[in-house]
């Protein structure tokens, strides 16, 4: 098993050596797992194609690690998950190591009757279930490559995913609750399926006994599926490099990108960063609140900590239902020790005020953390001292879907921290701020592009089915650097604080959108002609999108404008969900555009700031009049 640093001077020797010497810092951590053959080469890598290889040569399977492995060093009867449902009067459910292993491989044995096999794609739509971690690690038991969907997503974004991961199966359930709400699941599928080839088969688990239509020759219910399959499964052999999941996140144009991770260096360091930045200590309950939907979900409550073999909670509830206490009842409850969640729900419990933290014993918690996006300063305060009463540290992780894991933060309380700095990089994480020419930021304090110049094990390979996608994205903007998107600085102790995204891509509540596809979402509207969307900064969500909109026939009075903009949300809703609604929408004659047609975003980013009176050179545009009338019509917005 992995150890745990345990001191600042530690870490700093194994930074050094882990840039001193790659191959033998990461090559010592990879002997600590089960492979069915070992590697032969530790790293070989380019970033001019991209051509990145870990662990070449190497054979295994992910879940042999993350389950199989406790069991035979004698830790079977062990809590792996604890689920807590959306109901807190509803039982919770638990599995032993022992218990998950049956369960993952009697639907790997599932599977293998529906006919899927190494190398298949196979798409998950479900809720917050114990069923949705089962079926991620029977994927990666069989060989089959998992494409986890969130179950906010619409019947279009959900027909885009599967079509372009070509997937051959889809799992998921019958209905989900939310709060006091039941929200239909299969239909959604059915509806997406009319556009989708590829699957001929869909695993259904009935999960609230909701009336559904199942499709004769194509529809198979899990329950009666699963219930007679045998509880052994041999492990697939995998190399190394083979996919292990594709994992959809927006980009800056319209198509979401299909982001590759592969099963070796994906493995070693999804479990080496869970145990390093939450210093996770045998026994203790991890609580991460993200869905599995998510790369967090996907790193810090299946793999990492399972490959930990460490006990992790799955919340399938919202942290206002009942009432806002509820996370910390839930704390409570199980004695959680980790609690890992997002600056937005931080944020929207600070507003109910500390009356629903108050009345619970949140004394187990050792260690918290934030994800999503940076924690603001006041957030961070309100979590360090009304959640973990002053005596917790605050890990402020900063990563992305393409990087697999988290690269910059606080290492439990080992490493110093600042409020609304993420903090420092992990070993074998090299990054750089880069400026405007692409020369190397060497002093602190001086705001640069955030990139990386050596690669570490959980970086993405490709973009499924479009690797000069991947090469433009990440790696053309800096030669030999990968590019993040995103801005950053550094203190005068080498800390890092994240500034945001310098693409155009909007961080809602954690969650990633193209201003392109939510702008293609909008122009799906008939009576829309072209739309512009920008982030605006918001108290709760951190970012919420602000949508400049023309239409054939500009609304002339407020009735007309209410039905223009259920329109649009009905239109957002379909083509994306509900996550991507604009907050704000202005109706324009026009946008502002150079002479050779480019839409000027900084001076639509500047309005929906509420900074109108600077917005610098205008006598570019072609129209500078449009903006005029933008400035006077964003006033009556924020009186909305």
């Amino acid at each position: 098993m992995i150890k745990s640093l345990q001191t600042f001077s530690e870490y700093q020797k194994a930074y050094e050596l882990s840039i001193k010497d790659p191959s033998l810092f990461w090559g010592t951590i990879a002997s600590t797992f089960t492979w069915q053959k070992k590697w032969d080469t530790v790293l070989r890598w380019n970033f001019t194609d991209p051509d990145i290889k870990w662990f070449e040569g190497g054979v295994l399977n992910i879940t042999e690690n993350a389950l199989d492995r406790h069991i035979t060093a004698g830790k079977g009867e062990q809590k792996a998950i604890i689920w807590e449902p959306n109901d807190p009067t509803h039982p919770t459910k638990t599995y032993t190591y022992k218990e998950l292993l049956a369960s993952v491989c009697q639907v790997s044995n599932a599977l293998t009757s529906l006919g899927i096999k190494k190398g298949d794609r196979v798409c998950i739509y479900m809720p917050m279930l114990p069923e949705l971690c089962i079926a991620t690690l029977a994927c990666a038991r069989v060989g089959a490559v998992h494409s986890i969907i969130f179950a906010g997503f619409s019947a279009q974004a959900l027909a885009d995913r599967i079509n372009d991961a070509e997937a051959n199966l889809v799992i998921t359930t019958d209905s989900m609750a939310r709060g006091n709400k039941q929200i239909a699941i299969k239909p959604i599928i059915d509806e997406a399926l009319t556009q989708c080839k590829s699957v001929t088969k869909v695993l259904v688990f009935d999960y609230l006994q909701t009336e559904i239509h199942m499709q004769n020759g194509r529809d198979v219910y899990w329950q009666q599926l699963v219930s007679t399959q045998p509880t052994t499964f041999k492990a697939e052999p995998m190399q190394s490099e083979d996919l292990l999941f594709i994992l959809y996140t927006s980009g800056s144009t319209g198509k979401p990108k299909g982001v590759v991770h592969t099963c070796g260096g994906y493995m070693v360091y999804s479990a080496y960063s869970f145990k390093q930045v939450f210093q996770y200590q045998e026994g203790e309950v991890y609580w991460c609140t993200a869905d599995i939907g998510w790369i967090t979900g996907h790193s810090y409550i299946v793999y990492g900590p399972l490959l930990n073999g460490a006990t992790t909670l799955l919340f399938e509830g919202i942290p206002t239902y009942p009432d806002a206490g509820r996370f910390w009842q839930v704390c409570e409850k199980h004695k959680v020790h980790i609690f890992y969640t997002a600056p937005t729900a931080i944020r929207a419990l600070m507003a109910y005020g500390t009356d629903f933290v108050d009345k619970y014993d949140l004394s187990s918690l050792r260690v918290l953390g934030s994800v999503g996006e940076p924690i603001n300063e006041e957030a961070w305060h309100w979590y360090h001292q009304h959640i973990g009463k002053g005596n917790c540290p605050i890990v402020d992780t900063w990563w992305q879907t393409e990087t697999g894991g988290i690269m910059i933060s606080g290492l439990g309380n080992l490493t110093p921290s600042r409020p609304a700095h993420a903090g420092f990089p992990l070993p074998g994480i090299q990054p750089v701020l880069l400026n405007q020419e692409g020369k190397e930021i060497t002093h602190n304090e001086e705001e640069g592009y955030l990139c990386i110049k050596h690669p570490w094990p959980s970086m993405l390979r490709t973009t499924y089915g479009d690797h000069e996608r991947c090469r433009i994205t990440y790696f053309a903007n800096y030669p030999n650097y990968y590019f993040t998107g995103d801005g950053a600085k550094r203190d005068t102790n080498g800390l890092y604080r994240i500034i945001g995204r310098v693409d155009d891509v909007i961080n809602v509540s954690g969650h990633r959108f193209g201003t392109a596809e939510i702008e293609n979402a909008i122009n799906q509207e008939p009576s829309v002609i072209e739309s512009a969307v920008v982030a605006f900064p918001h108290d709760i969500k951190g970012q919420a999108i602000y949508a400049y909109v023309v239409c054939e026939e500009k609304p002339s009075t407020d009735t007309e404008e209410a039905m223009s903009k259920k329109a649009i949300h009905d239109s957002v809703i379909k083509e994306i969900g509900k996550i991507a609604i604009p907050d704000k929408i202005q109706f324009v004659s026009g946008l502002p555009k150079t002479r050779s047609g480019k839409i000027m975003r900084r001076i639509l980013r500047k309005v929906a700031e509420g900074e109108s009176h600077n917005l610098g050179d205008t006598s570019t545009l072609l129209d500078p009049e449009v903006v005029k009338e933008i400035v006077a019509g964003s006033l009556h917005q924020f009186k909305s």
